[in-house]
């Protein structure tokens, strides 16, 4: 039988149906996926679990710039602006491509070692807020996760961030229990980073998932791309930028998961719905 929407179009991950088999994760973790109705439950890093962008990412690139004597300074408002280009290490090149590189790196291969370096350092940096304790969940994070990983849905953290970062910011904020079952496909797992779709087609494909029935929460526009060109549906969670971007093409948008009222229940209808085209 078909579930009635509840919220309308509501949104956030899968109907899951059919007989359960083992399979072996990319981590080596065992997981449950349905044989039959293939669909997981994806989820952005930065912005979706936690509001990290102007909190901790957006410092810890400032940071690492002090340390190396730059004078550049990302403010809110203009990391608002870098963040339309995915990835850390491609937002760096992108900035100095645009204003100038520092000088004495003006080889290709200065530049790429200066990125590598400089990412390298702000994901420590970034790392050690984490572990502080000062970057909350956003609200309805783990009641979601936990409502998923009960009746194991396949569940999974696709972000363009460095996997070190997502990895750490699962376990910490998580808890161990809860990163031992949840994949996480980040940073130079794919060469195309969102707004292309392949990290998430990657997590399908690891996972052997089928994209239409899967659900994947984001926060930001190239992510809502880069779900949509994968064929899967779309909740938006409303992050610090979200006054920067454009959600008309996303199934559903809620200020955050328990704002919204987005259960597994409300996301097991929006999975059975026929999808916004991108």
């Amino acid at each position: 039988s078909t579930m009635p929407l509840p919220f309308g179009r509501f949104a956030a991950v899968l109907a899951v149906c059919g007989a359960f088999v083992a399979v072996p994760s990319t981590t080596g973790r065992r997981r449950s996926v349905a044989t039959a109705a293939l669909s997981g439950l994806l989820f952005d890093c930065d912005g979706v679990l936690a509001d990290t962008e102007p909190n901790a990412h957006r410092p810890s690139f400032n940071k690492a710039f002090a340390e190396k004597g730059f004078a550049d300074v990302w403010d809110v408002e203009l990391y608002g602006e870098l963040l339309e280009t995915g990835g850390g290490k491609e937002r760096m090149t992108a900035h100095w491509n645009s204003v100038g590189w520092p000088s004495g790196y003006e080889s290709e291969e200065a530049k790429t070692a200066l990125v590598k370096e400089l990412h390298l350092r702000k994901t420590a940096i970034f790392n050690e807020l984490i572990v502080s304790g000062d970057v909350p969940l956003r609200p309805g994070v783990l009641r979601l996760v936990d409502e998923a990983l009960a009746e194991n849905v396949p569940v999974a953290v696709c972000s363009t961030s460095s996997e070190q970062a997502v990895s750490n910011l699962v376990r910490v904020l998580m808890g161990q229990e809860r990163y031992d079952r949840i994949d996480i496909f980040a940073g130079d797992v794919v060469a195309n980073k969102k707004p292309a779709p392949d990290v998430y087609l990657l997590a399908a494909t690891t996972l052997r998932l089928d994209p239409a029935s899967c659900v994947v929460v984001e926060d930001s526009s190239i992510g809502l791309q880069a779900a949509k060109a994968a064929n899967m549906r779309c909740i938006i969670t409303k992050s610090a930028y979200a006054y920067r971007e454009d959600f008309s093409i996303a199934d559903t948008v809620v200020d955050d998961l328990d704002a919204g009222g987005v259960s597994l229940a409300t996301v097991r209808a929006l999975a059975a719905t026929p999808a916004i085209p991108a």
